[in-house]
């Protein structure tokens, strides 16, 4: 008897055990598809394959009020996590695959408040390490960099020459790169004719003398006959100082000194000088004023239109470090260089001391002026897409807003603002992307509520009649389909449970 009860007993428990187990299953699938009690178990695990969001309604009505009487945040729209203007009513992904970010009825709400301005903490701003500049006027200047060598002046070069034929006796400065000073004697030269011609001035005055006392007319035409002699000498370049000593002594000078008519250094020298016959029109020396040098240098015929003649350039040299020349334009070639495309020009360097040398190297700098008393602002805080040119100013108290401004000339990491800011204003000089990420994203959000709380379709020119969540066409309300079933997120556990 007990071994019939125990071999009734174990099939009973095992169909037991089974009807349970059966029973428990379909527990557990009525509640993970049906939902009866709105704890969306399975709404994770949609999400993380099909992208399906199977939370609270966010239409307009009963299904959305009745989301919000149970405490869950209500999600108004979802926006695109690369740009955040792209926005859509429904979850979907973006071409590199990434989720939708949902935007909140909260955020949405304090964002239409805000418009574009955004409020950060001061922390926050510290973290983010942003940096403000006040915006100024000054003049927006073209810096042009070149490089060149020095030259004489060639403005305070002079020859010495004779008028008159003779042979130099004795020289005085014999090598080239000599230093002369102006009214030195160079070398003394022996000419007859010169020698005659003082012998007829000593003769005339010595003739005028005589008739001192004459009538006027016999007066006038002695003095005439001197007053000649002494214009043929100074013809021939024969200094006011040795005709007045030539007058004062009364001796003829078998040899005449030509002097130095200006200072500076023996450029050239005939060789062979001393003794040797000279003519009228014979170069003898070539001296240089180095008072004064010319820097030449070369500048692309883009560069040329910002040079013009007595334009300043400052003037380093390597040899003197830590001194800068100011100096001035005097001469441009007229011919642009066929081979290298530029145009030389002349700089006058002072050089009072005599240290700067002809064939030294220099650095040149040209800071012509583009624009006097502009407003300028950092080119580093111009956020440039495509055609509009943003900045973000900022507003004190870390509040910042985005600025349309319209740009002019650029140059030297300063770029010039026509309209848009004015001087005073402070903006934004450093990470001022983040900021402006986060003033499109309230920019988004002000213009998707400003029509209505939902928005009924894909904003910023997305269709969503063309697009569901993994790129596959989805039926358009508009198209005769019932709106609630486009907007009813249970509609994917009634299908499950069909």
């Amino acid at each position: 008897m007990t071994g019939n009860a125990n071999g009734f007993g174990a099939p009973l428990r095992s169909w037991l055990l089974g009807a349970a187990w059966v029973a428990g299953s379909f527990v557990a699938f009525f509640l993970l598809f049906f939902d009866p009690l709105d704890v969306h178990p399975a709404d994770s695990w949609l999400q993380r394959t099909v992208g399906y969001h199977a939370g609270p309604m966010t239409a307009a009505g009963g299904d959305g009020e009745a989301a919000s009487a149970t405490g869950k945040r209500e999600i108004v729209f979802y926006r695109n996590p690369m740009d955040p203007t792209i926005t859509s009513p429904v979850p979907a992904k973006d071409e590199m695959g990434m989720d939708y970010v949902p935007v909140y009825a909260d955020e949405a709400e304090r964002a239409l408040g805000a418009g574009t301005k955004v409020a950060i903490d001061p922390a926050v701003i510290q973290n983010m390490n942003v940096r403000t500049e006040t915006v100024t006027r000054r003049d927006l200047r073209h810096e042009i960099r070149t490089v060149g060598y020095l030259e004489y002046d060639q403005e305070r070069m002079v020859t010495v020459t004779t008028k008159y034929d003779g042979w130099v006796e004795k020289v005085y400065v014999n090598y080239v790169g000599e230093p002369v000073a102006e009214g030195a004697g160079l070398f003394e030269v022996y000419s007859p004719e010169l020698v005659q011609t003082e012998q007829e001035l000593l003769s005339a005055m010595r003739y005028a003398a005589r008739f001192r006392d004459a009538p006027d007319d016999a007066r006038l035409r002695a003095e005439a006959l001197a007053d000649a002699a002494r214009a043929r000498l100074a013809f021939w370049d024969i200094s006011p100082a040795q005709i007045a000593r030539l007058e004062e002594t009364g001796e003829i000078f078998r040899t005449l000194t030509v002097t130095a008519p200006a200072g500076g250094l023996v450029m050239k020298r005939m060789p062979g000088l001393e003794g040797m016959a000279v003519t009228p029109g014979m170069e003898a020396y070539h001296i240089a004023d180095i008072t004064s040098l010319w820097l030449s240098v070369e500048v692309f015929e883009d560069q040329v239109v910002w040079i013009r003649p007595g334009a300043e350039a400052e003037v380093t040299f390597t040899y003197f470090p830590g001194e800068t020349i100011r100096g001035t334009v005097e001469f441009i070639e007229p011919e642009l260089s066929e081979q290298t495309r530029t145009l030389t020009v002349k700089i006058a360097v002072p050089n009072p001391d005599g240290r700067l040398r002809k064939g030294m190297f220099a650095t040149v700098v040209f800071d012509p002026v583009l624009v006097r008393d502009a407003v300028t602002v950092p080119t580093e805080a111009v956020l440039r897409t495509g055609r509009r040119s943003v900045v973000i100013l900022a507003l004190g108290d870390g509040r910042f807003e985005p600025r349309e401004v319209e740009l002019g000339q650029a140059q030297g990491g300063l770029v010039e603002v026509h309209s848009g800011l004015a001087a005073g204003d402070r903006i934004v000089t450093s990470s001022q992307f983040l900021l402006d990420s986060e003033s499109k994203l309230r920019a988004a959000v002000q213009t998707m509520l400003s029509g209505a709380a939902v928005p009924a379709g894909a904003h910023e020119g997305h269709d969503m009649g063309e697009m569901d969540h993994e790129g596959h066409a989805v039926t358009d309300p508009d198209e005769g389909a019932d709106p609630d079933e486009g907007t009813d997120s249970h509609h994917g556990h009634h299908n499950h449970g069909a």
